[in-house]
């Protein structure tokens, strides 16, 4: 198949046409926990599992031409599970910024964290600046981790920075439109995401990217996390070019 990198589908792909890749793709990772206890195993080992999976993903992005790769690592509703998951999910996170940031590094990806930084403990913040800081001169893709991240959150402070620079007269109450909602999220400057996939099978957004995905497109795959490979990622973006953008317009045959 053909790939063609950055391009909003126009038309619906047909067999043997061009795949056309979208500029940023966000990812709800789901189901590593289902992943293990279908196979008896504890729930930790499908955070183990799901790793692995993210690192597939991220070469195979950056391969595909995707431009921004976001991924759900861990929501700010997620400190209320089990002491000990939440343990072995920071020591996981810690384990892939050692083990896997040099080579994300020498693939020209540089990594951006969006999300509540206030209150998170100094080691783990000190890790994802690390990533951040040791990045931030590549010019490949973008990816973009959402940690100790929740919409609602992030559009509260937002609107709370706006409110500030109304209050100081910094701006006027007019001024405040989407332009400048979009300024102030966690995600300033990058692209909105073209497509959202979930796996799992779960069709819900879950607090994430709630403004951003506005217009996304959306794939639920049936497959957990872990099992979420190359060939499943390649079918997600063929059913992406599928699909016919409108962005609230009509569609190019009912305009005719």
């Amino acid at each position: 198949m053909t790939v063609t990198a950055g391009l909003d589908v126009s038309a619906p792909a047909e067999a043997g046409e061009r795949i056309v890749v979208p500029r940023h793709v966000a990812v709800i990772m789901d189901g590593n926990g289902r992943w293990a206890v279908s196979r008896g195993l504890p729930r930790t080992e499908g955070h183990r599992a799901g790793v692995s999976a993210l690192r597939r993903t991220v070469k195979h992005a950056a391969r595909r031409g995707v431009e921004v790769l976001t991924i759900f690592s861990f929501s700010s509703e997620n400190w209320s599970r089990p002491a000990a998951e939440v343990g072995f999910l920071m020591a996981l996170l810690e384990r892939f910024v050692r083990r896997d940031l040099a080579e994300i590094h020498r693939e020209n990806v540089r990594v951006r964290m969006i999300g509540e930084r206030s209150g998170l403990e100094r080691s783990i913040l000190g890790l994802i600046e690390e990533g951040e800081q040791l990045t931030r001169d590549n010019t490949g893709m973008v990816l973009v981790v959402a940690f100790n991240y929740g919409a609602r959150n992030e559009m509260v402070r937002a609107m709370r920075a706006l409110a500030e620079d109304a209050a100081a007269g910094r701006i006027a109450p007019a001024d405040i439109d989407e332009a400048a909602i979009s300024a102030r999220l966690d995600t300033a400057s990058l692209p909105d995401p073209d497509l959202v996939i979930r796996t799992s099978g779960e069709q819900r957004l879950s607090n994430f990217l709630l403004w951003q995905s506005a217009y996304s497109e959306f794939y639920f795959p049936d497959l957990h996390w872990p099992d979420f490979d190359e060939a499943a990622f390649d079918r997600a973006l063929e059913a992406y070019s599928a699909r016919e953008r409108r962005f609230g317009g009509l569609s190019a045959k009912a305009a005719r």
